[in-house]
């Protein structure tokens, strides 16, 4: 007799709860009970206000600073496991801390190692994450990991805007194979920004690689957080010669002047997902939801079926 797969509960993190309710709905049911006691001090507690007993549980929450936001995720985990649930998924959108991905100088943290040990001993049985800011940040897990791309939602977008002569760009030398991924679907030319910096967010030069006149530039990268390398970018591209730049970002971290800079740029406009918090009013930045993707790709780890026809890179 075959035995039936119990209903999974999907709960989600405070920060997270826009988005979770939308993944929700497009699974086909509610956010489950939970709760945070917050204490005067800063610490807080989490709760499951129902039974999670040999259940799938998801745990929907971005790791976004402060730290706070991971916290919670770990905390989750933690009482999801001591609670009995049967498998504990962490859908995590954005994986934060996942730029620190190796040693760039001595006497630093790896800090995403680090994070994935956590995950993993906090009693996480899965996870799944959207557009790492580094693919073999998925070897740092001992448990599996369903590496979504955003490309997904992204390419249907851009054939909508049925642009002629599209050329792809990648910010910088680590988003190139991203960039040509994009050029191969769309059978596009393909452009590289190199840029060396000074520290971290500052820029202290850039060169474009490729030729953009009369072409119309769309950026492609995993995240914008300043927003100095995409401005910088599209200034440069335009002075080039290109009839329009637009950007195409999965993770919109948009901190200090960011919405001033892209409002003030040579950006006809930036998609972006909704993996963070909109923290931003911008006429420029447009939001594509990334909820019908994550749903359907938990419906399959709950039904136990393929999600590769999801992977268009």
């Amino acid at each position: 007799m075959k035995t039936k797969i119990p209903k999974p509960k999907l709960f989600a993190c405070s920060k997270s709860i826009e988005l979770a309710t939308k993944i929700a709905k497009a699974f086909g049911t509610e956010l489950g009970n939970s709760k945070r006691l917050n204490f005067s001090d800063g610490e807080f507690q989490v709760s499951y206000e129902e039974t999670i007993r040999g259940r799938r549980v998801f745990i929907i929450g971005s790791t976004i600073p402060p730290s706070d936001n991971l916290m919670e995720m770990l905390l989750m985990i933690d009482a999801a496991k001591r609670a009995s649930a049967r498998h504990i998924t962490a859908v995590i959108p954005y994986f934060g801390w996942a730029r620190q991905d190796r040693k760039d100088k001595p006497r630093v943290p790896i800090a995403a190692k680090l994070v994935a040990k956590m995950l993993q001993t906090a009693g996480a049985t899965r996870i799944i994450t959207m557009d790492l800011h580094a693919d073999q940040i998925q070897g740092f897990f001992e448990k599996p990991v369903d590496h979504l791309y955003a490309s997904t939602i992204f390419l249907p977008y851009i054939e909508t805007l049925n642009l002629d002569n599209i050329t792809i760009a990648s910010p910088d030398m680590g988003g190139s194979k991203r960039a040509y991924a994009y050029s191969k679907f769309l059978n596009s030319e393909v452009v590289i920004c190199y840029k060396q910096r000074k520290k971290a967010n500052v820029i202290s030069h850039m060169e474009l690689i490729g030729d953009v006149k009369e072409r119309n530039v769309i950026i492609i990268d995993d995240m914008v957080d300043t927003a100095g390398t995409l401005t910088k970018a599209a200034a440069i591209m335009m002075e080039k010669g290109a009839l329009s730049v637009r950007a195409i970002t999965t993770h919109a971290i948009l901190s200090g002047k960011a919405v001033a800079r892209i409002n003030n740029s040579k950006l006809l406009e930036l998609i972006v997902t909704d993996t963070i918090p909109k923290n931003h009013t911008s006429s420029k930045i447009k939001t594509v939801s990334c909820a019908p993707l994550f749903a359907d790709v938990m419906k399959k780890v709950q039904n136990n079926t393929s999600i590769s026809n999801q992977f268009l890179m």
